[in-house]
Formats: C-alpha cells, sequence, structure tokens
C-alpha cells in the first residue's frame, strides 16, 4: 500500500491512496474459508459448501470492508508518520464506480489542514483584571443576615418591615386555600403593603393577586400551584392573617462565632469579619477569573489573524452529521463553530508552545482537592488520604467526569498563565460595582 500526498495550497492537500491485491488477498482468503467453515446452506453439509459460492456470496463484502480497514490504517499512519494537523477528517473524493477486481485500487482524498500562526499573549491593549473586595455594607449585610439566621422567633401583634407573616390565602371559584409564610419584601403592589401594614393577627382582607408579589414563584407558593398556572392569574384573594413573628438577632458571642466556624476559630467581632472578608473574596476569585479567561479569549481570537479552510470544512460539516445537511445548513454550521473553532486552534497552540499539558498524577490531585472542599462543606475537615484515593479513584473512573475535571484544571492553568504574561490592568472594585459593571445589573 502506498499514500502520496499532493498539497493543493497552505491549507488543502489532497491524498492518493494506493492499495494492491497483494495487499489484502491473504487477509480475505482466510475471512472467506472461516465463512466456508460455518456456513450454514441448504443442501451442502456444514464445511462443505464450494468456496466459489462461498466467495459469490460474501466475497465482495469482505473485500471493501478489509480495504476500507487499510485505507484507514494507511492515512491514520501517514499521518501520524508525517506529523500533518488537520482539522476535520479526511474526506473521499467522489469517483466514478470502483472496479473491486482491479489488479490496483486507488483512492482520492481532501485535507483540511490546520493553518500556522504565531500568538501575542501579551497585547497592546490591557486587558482589566477585576480585583473583587468585600465593602462595608456588603459585610455589614452579611452580619446581620447571619444574626436573623441564627436568632429567635419572636410572636408580634403588628406587621414590621422583616416580620415573617403566616396567611391563608383562599379562593372558592379557583379552588385556592393554602397556608404559607411571607414578608412583606416580597409584596409589590403598594397598596397591598399598605393593607398587610396595617394587619393584626386573625384579620382578613381581600387583594388583587395580578400585582400582588414581586415574582410568580412567590405568588404561586401563596396559593399552592405550580408557576405555570399562575402567569395570568388575576383574580380576588381573602388572606387571612394567622400569625406575625419577628427575628431577634443572635449576640455575636463566642456560641454564635462556634457554631459558625467550629470551636475557638474565630473569638471576636473583628476576627467574624476578617474570617467573612476571606471567604467572599477566595469565591470572588473565581468569578473574577472567569471573566478574565473570557476577555482574553475575546481578544487573542480578535487579534490573532490567520485562515481556515473554510471550503473544506463546510463540506466536512455537511457530511458528517448523523444526517446529511443542505449546502445552506452547512454553511450557517460552519459560520457558528469559526470562532469557537479558532479559540481551539489558538489555545492548542498556548498549551503546546508553554507546556500547559495535564498530567494524570496532576489531574488526581485537582480532583482530591475539590473532594476535600466539598467534604470541608459538611464538616470532614481532616479526611484520610487513603479515603481521598478511593473517591478519586471512583470519580477518575467516570469519563464524563475526567472530562469535566481536565477542562476546569486546564482554565485554571491558562488563567494563571494569562496573569503572568498578558498585559493586564488591576482595578479593585466591590461585588455590586463589579455586578453593575460588567453585567449591567
Amino acid at each position: 500500500m502506498n499514500v502520496v500526498k499532493t498539497q493543493i495550497d497552505p491549507l488543502n492537500a489532497e491524498l492518493k491512496v494506493r492499495i494492491e491485491k497483494a495487499d489484502y488477498t491473504t487477509k480475505v482468503d482466510d475471512i472467506l474459508k472461516n465463512y466456508r467453515k460455518t456456513a450454514n446452506i441448504p443442501g451442502f453439509r456444514k464445511g462443505q459448501v464450494p468456496m466459489g459460492m462461498i466467495k459469490k456470496q460474501y466475497g465482495k463484502a469482505v473485500l471493501v470492508e478489509e480495504v476500507n480497514k487499510l485505507i484507514q490504517s494507511g492515512i491514520s499512519n501517514y499521518l501520524e508518520e508525517e506529523k500533518l494537523a488537520i482539522l476535520g477528517n479526511p474526506l473521499p473524493k467522489e469517483d466514478d464506480v470502483i472496479d473491486w477486481d482491479a489488479e490496483v485500487l486507488e483512492f482520492d482524498f481532501e485535507l483540511g489542514l490546520s493553518p500556522e500562526f504565531e500568538v501575542a499573549v501579551k497585547s497592546k491593549k490591557a486587558i482589566t483584571h477585576y480585583k473583587i473586595v468585600a465593602d462595608k455594607k456588603m459585610l455589614d449585610d452579611q452580619i446581620e443576615r447571619i444574626a436573623l439566621q441564627y436568632g429567635k422567633l419572636v410572636p408580634a401583634t403588628t406587621v414590621e418591615e422583616k416580620s415573617e407573616i403566616t396567611a391563608i390565602f383562599k379562593n372558592e371559584e379557583a379552588g385556592i386555600e393554602n397556608k404559607t409564610t411571607f414578608t412583606l419584601e416580597q409584596i409589590n403592589a403598594k397598596e397591598a403593603k399598605k393593607a398587610i401594614k396595617a394587619a393584626k393577627s386573625g384579620d382578613t382582607f381581600e387583594l388583587k393577586s395580578k400585582t400582588l408579589f414581586n415574582a410568580p414563584t412567590d405568588l404561586a407558593k401563596a396559593v399552592g400551584k405550580e408557576e405555570a398556572e399562575v402567569a395570568e392569574l388575576d383574580i380576588t384573594l381573602s388572606i387571612a392573617i394567622e400569625g406575625i413573628t419577628n427575628r431577634e438577632p443572635a449576640e455575636l458571642n463566642q456560641e454564635l462565632f462556634d457554631k459558625l466556624f467550629g470551636e475557638g476559630i474565630v473569638s471576636s467581632e473583628e476576627e467574624l469579619r476578617a474570617k467573612l472578608t476571606e471567604d467572599a473574596e477566595s469565591q470572588f476569585i473565581q468569578q473574577a477569573d472567569q471573566k478574565l479567561l473570557n476577555d482574553v479569549t475575546e481578544q487573542l481570537v480578535e487579534q490573532t489573524k490567520f485562515d481556515l479552510p473554510g471550503e473544506f470544512l463546510t463540506k466536512w460539516i455537511k457530511v458528517s452529521g448523523e444526517k446529511q445537511l443542505t449546502d445552506e445548513e452547512a454553511k450557517a454550521e460552519y459560520e457558528k463553530a469559526e470562532q469557537g473553532l479558532r479559540y481551539q486552534l489558538i489555545e492548542g497552540k498556548i498549551i503546546n508552545d508553554n507546556k500547559l499539558q495535564i498530567e494524570f498524577e496532576e489531574l488526581k490531585e485537582f480532583a482530591k482537592d475539590l473532594i476535600k472542599q466539598q467534604m470541608a462543606q459538611y464538616g470532614q475537615l481532616n479526611p484520610e488520604e487513603t479515603e481521598l484515593d478511593g473517591i478519586a479513584a471512583r470519580v477518575m473512573s467516570n469519563q464524563d467526569e475526567v472530562k469535566r475535571l481536565q477542562e476546569q484544571l486546564m482554565s485554571k492553568k491558562l488563567v494563571e498563565f494569562y496573569k503572568e504574561n498578558a498585559n493586564l490592568k488591576t482595578k479593585e472594585l466591590s461585588y455590586d460595582k463589579f455586578v453593575k459593571e460588567v453585567y449591567g445589573a
């Protein structure tokens, strides 16, 4: 068998695969002999069917299958030996009907070649690297929530801003009678807020459902129905107040600190603030890093210019799916995929050029670190190494999990690489300002 490449242009080539009878005859004959031993054809004893009949019935199919195997292995070996980087898979060229009885079989394939290009990670235009900090307002709000969460419920006779109100929502015609607990913060309509604030335990009054709550989920919970069922709900609800409670904040004392973080880890409000700051900002790092990765990716795709074998890739997309696409559908799919393909090539070059590949032991240690973090959330702070190894082994026996871990670890490695090598400018701001600046919320 012989494989010859013809270069069409820098991004396209053709392969001619030449197969002689000697390359497959022995293998085909051996398979047909085995078929003869087991063939069950009426009128002949097993193993006594004439070889001519076996060849007539099975010969062409066996020949085609063996030739296809030779083609696949021949092309694969050639690409590996020549170190050819291709995009998609080799596409067979449309030929006339093949003469399978010929002494020499020839097959032509189109190749789309990966472009050669350079990547400049350190761009002229600086990319913003956000440092999100926990400001005083955030910490004050968080401490207030913690104190209320761990405080105690105290019965009240009147409704205050942060009261928890238990009421029965009722409408006989709509088949509604449901008890729920809500707060004034969930109420949307001003008149409704005014009526609820004026109510006492035992009072009953009526309100319109349409604009009662801020969120459809809250209305659905109040009337005991699915969210889809209340999307257009516009009825009068009878609301009977059964109870009003206020949360009395817990004291910021050692008992509360130990409940939150374990015995003796935090011993003052100052240390509490420091701990909350540390925890919050470690979470913020992940969001800032993801934003950095997205921004660097966008800039690299924009500034790294190279051509792609677009015509070949469109052809390949057309025939590579479960069903063949039309020319228009294939073109649209290619246009959608082009930016992603460009970044895959850029990312691959960065990884190869800077030796960022992931080793098995490195991935295993990364998995164990994630497992330790998850176990810590459930109070298991010092798991045994053998236990971690066992869990990691189970996780890494799942190919989907391995792929997910590889993607996470590679993103982490790329972010660290960009922090060291890209042109970055640091911007420090609070979480609220970060959300507003980045997402416009």
